[in-house]
């Protein structure tokens, strides 16, 4: 096989795939006049709602303010703890700290990579507030053990969904064991828009009416307002992301084919492959393997020089974020518009690295 450049992100694959549809939603809203807070994003948040079978979604601007207006909407704020991990995204982490609360980072299971729940009551004081599961990778956490410790200490749980949109657990959906769920659908997410926005899902009718005023200045009504901020999803994300919310299940199901095609050819390999918890749907927003932390600079570069634009995620945990230095993850492309040739030509470069770097 001939090189080929093979890209970490298939956005603009997937734009032609439905772009009469993307087009039409967008035009729909220019020639409404309606693009804030209008009926584009009702309809929106309505569908959001029913996807995950919660009573509420409401958008906001990203994935952080999603996170921290639900901690602000729920009572969390300063002299709180809130107990996460630290191999996620920085603004899991930096929303607890815009809210006002203290971080108390647990280990996470070296299976999964997710939140050890076995971890949690040790970490729990007289000042835990919440518990924040992250559904890491796209693999989603151990639900029914975290809110089983969250009743028999009190405690909120707010899911960031951010990487794990569709997934879901052998006996529960995300969103259902929790006060709320968080999302983002920046355009890097497996529903994603072209910029970035995100939205909140929760069952309580206090925290969704409170979001609600919060991401509009604090405002329950025209002309009138508290403290709050501006962190609206507008209608254009909101039209393309509903044209896009049509296709989710199956792009995840692609993303998961994908996922046992990588698992197939690498199965001999000496790398660590991500693993899925028998019985959940793991929808594969990364693919990680995972190689010696000494040798994983050398491989990566060795993907990037022959065309394959891999990643790291996360090299510098959040705690260490000052000058962490070693890893051993790598995030492979991964997307419903790979195809079998660029996975191959993928596979055949990490085996033709692979057997003098054991």
């Amino acid at each position: 096989m001939t090189d080929m450049h093979v890209d970490f992100y298939g956005h603009v694959r997937q734009y032609h795939n439905i772009k009469e549809d993307i087009d039409k939603a967008i035009s729909d809203v220019l020639e409404s006049g309606q693009y804030v807070l209008g009926p584009t994003l009702e309809r929106f948040e309505g569908e959001l709602a029913e996807y995950f079978d919660l009573k509420h979604a409401v958008g906001v601007n990203s994935g952080t303010d999603a996170l921290w207006l639900a901690f602000k909407a729920l009572g969390i704020g300063p002299g709180d703890e809130v107990i996460t991990v630290a191999n996620t995204f920085f603004a899991t982490a930096e929303a607890i700290w815009i809210a006002g609360a203290r971080v108390i980072f647990v280990d996470t299971d070296p299976q999964t990579n997710n939140i050890d729940v076995t971890k949690i009551e040790a970490a729990i004081t007289p000042r835990t507030r919440a518990i924040i599961p992250v559904h890491l990778y796209g693999q989603a956490v151990n639900m029914p053990a975290i809110a089983r410790i969250a009743r028999a200490h009190n405690l909120l749980v707010i899911e960031d969904c951010a990487q794990a949109f569709g997934a879901a657990g052998d006996t529960f959906r995300i969103g259902e064991l929790s006060d709320a769920v968080c999302t983002s659908f920046i355009i890097q997410k497996n529903l994603g828009t072209f910029g970035d926005s995100g939205a909140v899902m929760t069952n309580h009718d206090d925290v969704a009416e409170r979001i609600m005023q919060l991401r509009n200045h604090g405002s329950p009504g025209r002309s009138v307002h508290s403290m709050g901020c501006n962190s609206r999803l507008d209608d254009l994300h909101a039209g393309i992301l509903s044209v896009k919310l049509d296709h989710i299940d199956r792009w995840n199901d692609q993303r998961r084919a994908l996922a046992r095609q990588y698992d197939e050819m690498l199965k001999d390999s000496s790398l660590k492959l991500p693993y899925e918890t028998p019985g959940y749907r793991h929808v594969y927003h990364l693919y990680v393997i995972e190689t010696k932390p000494e040798k994983r600079d050398d491989l990566l570069g060795f993907l990037n020089d022959n065309g394959i634009n891999a990643k790291c995620h996360y090299p510098i945990a959040i705690h260490q974020q000052e000058g962490y230095p070693w890893g051993r993850c790598i995030s492979l492309p991964m997307y419903p518009e790979l195809t079998d040739d660029e996975l191959q030509y993928t596979v055949d470069k990490i085996l033709e690295w692979e057997p003098t770097n054991r």
